[in-house]
């Protein structure tokens, strides 16, 4: 079981900036797909930003250019800043790590807390 603890959201005006960061239990931390995922009340959870350790980052539509995923995988953290936020970007931000087994084919999935984020003036 790997737990995932994220931090950093608050309340910011548009325009402003946040930074989220998750941080892992597990010692293969390098070996997880990490991303970012939100959720408003009454929606499905939609993915932000999405990082491997082999493979560009993905981004939604709607935070390209403004968000930017990273990691560091000695300090087993995920961080997603936030940029030019908007009211829109108001939401519960959820840390999700995930990579998929051979023997036997399965995928190990696991989530954090969330986080809240809110903008607005």
């Amino acid at each position: 079981q790997v737990q995932l603890v994220e931090s950093g959201g608050g309340l910011v005006q548009p325009g402003g900036s946040l930074r989220l960061s998750c941080t892992g239990s597990t010692d293969i931390f390098g070996l997880y797909t990490m991303a970012w995922y939100r959720q408003t009340p009454g929606d499905q959870r939609e993915l932000v930003a999405e990082l491997s350790t082999i493979s560009p980052p993905i981004y939604a539509e709607s935070v390209k250019g403004r968000f930017t995923i990273t990691r560091e995988n000695l300090k087993k953290t995920v961080y997603l800043q936030m940029d030019n936020l908007k009211p829109e970007d108001t939401a519960v931000y959820y840390c999700f790590a995930h990579r998929s087994l051979i023997l036997p084919p399965r995928k190990e999935t696991f989530w954090g807390q969330g986080t809240q984020v809110t903008v607005s003036s």
